[in-house]
């Protein structure tokens, strides 16, 4: 299982929220690109960046800083946040993203991201953010009647590079990670998912990985030093390759 250390970006800032609240912000470093050179040092063999600017109003306010990033680092890097036109698709992966996770406008515009996938092969991540296993998007402020499943079921048939699924009652909470949803969507899933939200301890790990879990992005576990990234890794056997 593949451990995604994340770097979640505000005005340029290494940031983490809590339930995606935008009130709710810890600041954990004003260097991005150092932060994810360290990651890397680590062992990290992938990073998760993700623009909370562009995630909550569309816009790339945080692109200086992406840029810089994926020029100091040689591991694969997936962004998400704000990705809802086929320019920003252009312009990023230009930059050197491996791939993209769209979210909001998978969900508002399906026929737009068929088009994205056929367009774009196993580069674009289907990024399905729950609340009570219900969809929410635009950055976690809106809740839409859509289940979760249902969602990554619409895409079942389509080359999509993976699914990220968030929890968001658990992100950012150092409460664990909800096992059953996690679960729920693997088995839903034709593709691999990725876990996030709650992650905290090595065991939560290795409790993903029995469930079949591709992946885990790490967030505020790691940064407020509960648990270090050597530990993440050896519990998702190796985790970096």
């Amino acid at each position: 299982m593949k451990i995604w250390p994340a770097i979640d970006l505000r005005g340029g800032k290494c940031v983490r929220l809590r339930q995606g609240d935008y009130e709710q912000e810890t600041v954990f470093g004003d260097d991005p690109v150092a932060m994810a050179q360290s990651w890397v040092r680590q062992g990290a063999g992938q990073l998760h960046l993700v623009d909370l600017d562009g995630a909550r109003d569309g816009t790339q306010g945080n692109r200086q800083a992406l840029q810089a990033i994926l020029s100091a680092v040689d591991v694969p890097c997936q962004i998400g946040g704000g990705i809802r036109d086929g320019q920003t698709i252009d312009q990023l992966l230009a930059l050197g993203a491996s791939r993209l996770v769209v979210g909001t406008q998978a969900l508002k515009n399906p026929d737009w991201f068929r088009q994205m996938l056929e367009a774009y092969p196993g580069r674009l991540v289907l990024g399905i953010d729950a609340r009570d296993g219900m969809v929410a998007t635009d950055g976690w402020l809106q809740v839409s009647h859509t289940r979760a499943t249902e969602l990554a079921a619409q895409f079942g048939d389509e080359p999509l590079a993976a699914i990220v699924y968030t929890d968001i009652a658990r992100d950012g909470m150092l409460a664990g990670p909800n096992l059953a949803a996690m679960a729920d969507m693997k088995r839903s899933a034709a593709v691999d998912v990725i876990a996030s939200g709650g992650v905290t301890t090595a065991d939560d790990i290795r409790q993903l990985a029995s469930l079949g879990l591709d992946g885990c992005i790490l967030g505020r576990a790691l940064y407020e030093g509960r648990l270090s990234l050597a530990e993440a890794l050896a519990a998702a056997g190796g985790g970096n390759e």
